[in-house]
């Protein structure tokens, strides 16, 4: 694109706290909401945070006020924006009370909504606005207006939405936020309203506030950038009501790698903002979410991954490495000899060229049996290969578990290190927890040093019945660095046993390696 302003910035304005907390069944604590204030504005660095609506509980003015006081020490507090309504006094002093600083006004920007919603006519409604605004200017603060349904009136009755601007204009309202409330317009429609509205009113400011709903959120922001709006609302993880709203990740790649523009955001921190969102919201992603989804820096067919090897052929200008991320190539069915070359380098293993082809083969022949295969499994599928034991230093001989009402667990188990064999006991909270009691006081004779155990999941496949295989994935923190685990079993505690030795198994194969 031949663009002369390439030094234009782009402000984005993050509404997850708001417009997120939207979403069917989230609900974000008041710790929550301040960890996720403090992250957006601090680390992420976007310029604008819109963290609640007034009015809504104590809880909630709590938590904003703490927001409020937090961001005043760091000199942001201008930058935190709260939603209020044309109530006069009352949300006005809602925000007060809390410390707020920016209201962002809720107005009907559809004369349907204002005749059939409020009972009124456009200039009784701004007669109501008049009064709020200036209530709200009394009391220090700074107004911006949302347009509700602006799309929707625009469309329907642009004179009510004319006539709402000009009504306004003296009020001193510093942004004017236009949002597709329902996500009904398609990118030629947001770029010729958008041009439309800012020819009519050049000099006030407008932002655009995109909704999902057709899947359109990101299309639309780059039509409403083109058409010279400088401010875009968006939220992580695309949270919102119904399809949710635009994705910060997706729109803050578009607009610099598509647009050329200048944004404020530290790109390095939006994975770790996903993960913390994904976590309080308990809104899982899916693992082809562009830019931040667990699978979107994976190349899972083998030509890819040689193509990579050869000269990057696959490489774009969106690489994990932007994202403080690393690129992987996947194993299974569709593997090729440099899917095989990657991650063996990536694991520092080297291997000739004819082993490789054996680890090759057993891994398309996991693949076709629907075994998922991971980066920490070449190090057994090698040594099974290779018919060696040297990844099996550590051996379940027998492992008994009981566990009774009320009465928690106990463990006997056997295991050979290196040959030797090893008895012990423990108790615990369930199997697994007594299973690592046991195996822990046994390794202490070998002076293991059990890494920290930070995630534990555990799958079966849709519609499985009471035998189904379970699939437990562990991941383990070290010093060095995390790592994952995978067990397989129809017994999920087994399944969570086996995952812990294949641990165990690494460790001391890297010990033994090193020594």
């Amino acid at each position: 694109m031949d663009n002369l302003e390439t030094n234009r910035h782009i402000a984005l304005m993050d509404t997850t706290l708001r417009d997120g907390e939207q979403t069917q069944g989230v609900s974000f604590s008041a710790i929550e909401k301040v960890n996720i204030a403090r992250a957006l504005l601090q680390s992420l660095k976007v310029d604008r945070i819109e963290v609640a609506s007034a009015c809504v509980s104590e809880g909630e003015q709590r938590a904003v006020a703490e927001i409020c006081n937090w961001a005043a020490d760091e000199g942001l507090v201008d930058r935190v924006e709260i939603l209020g309504f044309v109530d006069y006094k009352r949300s006005v002093d809602w925000i007060t009370k809390a410390g707020g600083r920016v209201v962002n006004l809720l107005a009907k920007g559809s004369e349907k909504h204002c005749r059939e919603q409020l009972g009124k006519n456009l200039q009784s409604h701004i007669d109501d606005i008049s009064r709020t605004v200036e209530y709200a200017k009394e009391n220090g603060l700074i107004v911006n207006m949302y347009l509700e349904d602006w799309s929707s009136g625009y469309r329907d009755s642009n004179d009510y939405v004319d006539g709402l601007i000009v009504g306004t204009q003296h009020l001193g309202i510093s942004h004017y936020l236009l949002p597709d409330t329902l996500g009904l317009f398609s990118p030629k429609e947001v770029s010729e309203a958008l041009i439309d509205m800012q020819g009519k009113f050049p000099k006030e400011v407008f932002d655009f506030h995109p909704h999902n709903d057709y899947g359109l959120a990101t299309a639309n922001v780059v039509a409403a950038v083109e058409a010279g709006i400088d401010n875009i609302h968006c939220t992580m993880n695309c949270l919102g009501e119904r399809a949710g709203n635009a994705s910060l990740a997706e729109v803050a790649v578009v607009i610099r790698d598509k647009l050329g523009f200048d944004l404020s955001i530290d790109e390095t921190q939006i994975t770790l903002l996903s993960r913390m969102v994904e976590n309080f919201s308990g809104k899982w992603l899916a693992a082809n979410t562009p830019v931040v989804g667990a699978d979107v820096f994976t190349q899972t067919a083998g030509i890819h991954a040689d193509g990579d090897l050869k000269g990057n052929l696959y490489v774009s200008k969106l690489s994990p490495e932007r994202f403080d991320r690393k690129r992987k190539y996947a194993l299974g069915k569709m593997s090729g000899k440099a899917s095989i070359v990657n991650n063996l380098e990536e694991l520092g293993i080297s291997l000739s060229a004819k082993d490789q082809a054996k680890v090759l083969e057993r891994v398309v022949a996991l693949g076709d049996s629907k075994n998922v295969i991971t980066a920490e499994d070449l190090p057994f599928i090698i040594a099974d290969v290779m018919e060696s034991r040297e990844y099996q230093h550590v051996e379940l001989l027998n492992c008994d578990i009981n566990t009774g009402l009320d009465s928690g667990s106990g463990v006997s188990l056997t295991v050979a290190i290196d040959g030797e064999k090893y008895q012990g006991s423990g108790a615990g909270n369930g199997g697994f927890d007594a299973f690592m009691d046991a195996i822990t006081k046994i390794l202490l004779k070998n002076e293991f040093d059990m890494p920290m155990l930070k995630d534990y999941e555990v799958h079966i496949p849709r519609g499985g019945k009471t035998d189904a295989l379970t699939e437990c994935i562990i991941t383990w923190q070290t010093d060095d660095q995390d790592f994952k685990t995978r067990g397989v079993d129809s017994n999920q505690v087994m399944a969570a046993v086996k995952a812990t030795l294949r641990m165990i198994n690494i460790k001391l194969h890297a010990e033994s390696a090193s020594s």
